[in-house]
């Protein structure tokens, strides 16, 4: 484990030395939700009173969305159809979830879990409408540009953003990867992004559960990294790509 670097889970923001979930987007630029209609986000309570945006999700159908399984977070609602983390849009009460039966909570090995709603999500033209996810054979080559969104912070240690953004960031090679990050194991059910060598772009605390979009197609979901936006250590998010059948059966 390394001892001076921290890993952060992209749900409330990126923890120390073990992996701690949550990220925000460092670096980018204000969007509204035309652009991304398929994201949802994801709210916490501590004191079933207050609801905070504490995670991303994308909508799969009108009674589901997928997240990363360390958003989970006792009792949660969705909000749809808003470019705000905290107002706007529609909420729904998550009636109940489904975790990945692989997933480690140390590791993040299959980091997903899908939120069905107790009240049908009703679509709306231009705000709220299903993600279009990738197939199991939708491979994702090395440099290739994507686009990470979320209502995570700035940079970290910031609070999470009300207003939506998203940054371009770069694929990375699985090989390459796994050199950088050797305190937790880097497998083919992960996809890894940055600006490696640039650094200052990318996800952050908050932004876990959020999708990585492909050319309009949600190639990854979220997980974890080193600080926010490290220029030599890339974020890791699920290759959706390697869950395709289990989100199909389960949404």
């Amino acid at each position: 484990m390394r001892q001076s670097i921290t890993l952060v889970f992209l749900i409330l923001g990126w923890a120390n030395a073990v992996p701690t979930n949550q990220q925000r987007i460092t670096g980018g630029s204000v969007v509204t939700i035309d652009r991304y209609p398929e994201l949802a986000a994801t709210l916490i309570t501590s004191d079933g009173v207050q609801w905070v945006q504490g995670c991303g999700s994308s909508i799969l159908n009108n009674r589901a969305v997928l997240t990363a399984a360390h958003c989970l977070f006792g009792v949660m609602r969705v909000r749809v159809g808003s470019s705000f983390g905290n107002s706007g849009g529609r909420v729904h009460q998550v009636s109940r979830y489904i975790t990945h039966p692989n997933y480690v909570a140390v590791t993040f090995e299959s980091d997903l879990a899908i939120l069905h709603v107790s009240t049908q999500i009703a679509y709306v033209n231009n705000a709220v409408r299903p993600a279009r996810i990738a197939g199991p054979n939708y491979n994702v080559a090395d440099n290739q540009v994507v686009w990470a969104t979320g209502w995570g912070s700035m940079w970290l240690g910031s609070g999470h953003s009300e207003q939506l953004r998203h940054v371009q960031l770069y694929t990375v090679n699985q090989n390459l990867c796994r050199t950088r990050h050797t305190s937790v194991p880097i497998t083919a059910n992960m996809l890894c992004v940055g600006r490696l060598g640039v650094g200052g772009f990318g996800q952050c605390g908050g932004d876990s559960g959020s999708p990585l979009f492909h050319n309009g197609v949600v190639v990854g979901v979220c997980s974890f990294g080193v600080g926010c936006g490290h220029d030599h250590f890339p974020t890791v998010n699920v290759r959706v790509s390697r869950f395709t059948s289990w989100i199909q059966n389960n949404a």
